[in-house]
Parts: structure tokens; C-alpha cells; sequence
């Protein structure tokens, strides 16, 4: 049974003493192919370390994270710029990218600003794009409009919204990115990943944060994706391995289809 973890921060620091040793349990249960999506300047560097070390089971995203839009937010975004356009490495997606105004709408504005031009790189580059979106999905929508482009080629990672704003990103072309969440009791996740097409669902975990039950207030890896897989097979009443074709089927489609051989 393989398994796609299709978001992944395993170049954290909170991996810093078993890193190697994480890695191994990921592939040990399946999960051999893992998406790393940027956050800042700050760590492109073990992002950038860890593919090296893991060529065959790490692929990456470039990208400045919503939180990450400070005042220097011209810089970051020059320094993705030229990464996307003019470095030599790979990128499967412009990610993650987005909105975040559940702490702080201190740079709503430049968050908007910035997205939308991370937006309109991955359209010129033809890349698909990973969003990070915590309240903010009416911002979302509202620009996604004003874009005005037919069509996206995206995940909305770690999906929080109702099961309207999920169909409605469908209709748009988004996957809807489902981890641990999903998991815990009483969780409207689980209300979307009914509703929803098993076609339009990628499995990830967002390590270190976000571990599923039975490891719930642990910290997450990547190895934890099979019990999001066993969820929502649980939830849409299919079998554990037609769950893991599927999604695997949808990563592939999204991220990987110029990347992946096999």
C-alpha cells in the first residue's frame, strides 16, 4: 500500500534529534513520497538539505507563508521569485501560500498583495499551488474572483471551512487537503470528507503539527497519514486500500505527474 503525505514540515527543528529516523518510519509504513511546502527565507535552507539527503522520497514547494508577510514581505517575495524563475531546483507547487487573520489582520492587505502575486507565478510557470487559508476564506474567494482565472490547479491544505466553501473550491479545480483533523471527535471535517468526491481528496499530516488520534498532542510525522487514510475510509465507507489508491492517484496528478516516473 503506498501512501502520499502531501504536506510536510519534517525539515522543522522539532526533527532535529530523529530526523533520519522519521524519515525511515514514514517509508516503513508506506509513505515513500513526501511534499515539502516552503514557509520563508528562514528555512529554505533544511528544506533544501533535507531533498538532497532524501532525493527519491522528498519533493519541494517555494513559497512565502501568510504569517511570514511582515514589513520585509518585498524581500521574502523577490528571494521566491527568483527561486521559481531563475534557481536550478525543482518545484512541484507554489506553496504554501495564502491568507491566515485568526491571530492577526496587522498585514491583511500585503497577505492579499502577496498571494496574488504568488497566484499569478505559479499560473505563468503552469504550477499547481498549496494554500494555507484560517479564516480568511470570503478574502479567499473575493480574490480568486477578481483573479478571474477558469480554472485553478491547487490543494486547499489542511481544509477548515463548511462543506459549502469545499464544493465551491472544487468547483474552482481545488483538491481538498485533509489531515489528523479529521480524526478528532467531533470534527466538521469529517461532515466535508462525507460530502465530498474520494477524486478530490489528498491525504497530508502539516508535521509536526496536528497529529492524529491515536497520537493526538503528539508530535506529528509522517508516518501518522495511514490513520487520516483509515478515517476517511471509515467515514466514506471504503476500503483502507482503495482510500490509498485514490489519493495517491490525485497527488500524483497534481504534483508529481512531470516529476514521477513510476
Amino acid at each position: 500500500m503506498q501512501l502520499i503525505d502531501t504536506h510536510t514540515h519534517i525539515y522543522d527543528e522539532a526533527f532535529d534529534e530523529d530526523r533520519d529516523a522519521t524519515v525511515r518510519r514514514a517509508i516503513d509504513a508506506g509513505v515513500s513520497t513526501m511534499l515539502l511546502p516552503a514557509i520563508d527565507s528562514t528555512t529554505t535552507q533544511r528544506q533544501e538539505q533535507l531533498v538532497d539527503n532524501y532525493p527519491e522520497n522528498f519533493f519541494e514547494m517555494a513559497g512565502l507563508h501568510p504569517t511570514s508577510v511582515k514589513e520585509n514581505f518585498e524581500e521574502e517575495l523577490k528571494l521566491v521569485q527568483q527561486q521559481l524563475f531563475h534557481g536550478t531546483r525543482k518545484y512541484v507547487a507554489v506553496g504554501e501560500i495564502g491568507l491566515d487573520f485568526y491571530w492577526d489582520r496587522t498585514f491583511e492587505q500585503e497577505q492579499i498583495e502577496v498571494l496574488r502575486r504568488q497566484i499569478e507565478w505559479a499560473k505563468e510557470l503552469h504550477l499547481p499551488i498549496a494554500l494555507h487559508i484560517r479564516k480568511a476564506h470570503n478574502e479567499l474567494f473575493n480574490l480568486l474572483k477578481e483573479l478571474n482565472y477558469k480554472h485553478y490547479d491547487g490543494v486547499m491544505h489542511c481544509f477548515g471551512g463548511s462543506v459549502q466553501e469545499a464544493q465551491k473550491a472544487i468547483e474552482l479545480g481545488f483538491y481538498i487537503g485533509v489531515g489528523g483533523v479529521v480524526t478528532f471527535k467531533n470534527a466538521t471535517l469529517a461532515n466535508v470528507v462525507a460530502a465530498i468526491p474520494i477524486e478530490k481528496i489528498l491525504l497530508e499530516t502539516d508535521s509536526p503539527y496536528l497529529a492524529p488520534v491515536p497520537h493526538r498532542g503528539k508530535r506529528n510525522e509522517s508516518a501518522f497519514v495511514v490513520e487520516v487514510a483509515k478515517k476517511i475510509a471509515e467515514i466514506k465507507q471504503l476500503p483502507l486500500e482503495a482510500v490509498a489508491e485514490q489519493t495517491t492517484q490525485n497527488a500524483k496528478a497534481l504534483f508529481l505527474s512531470k516529476n514521477l516516473t513510476q
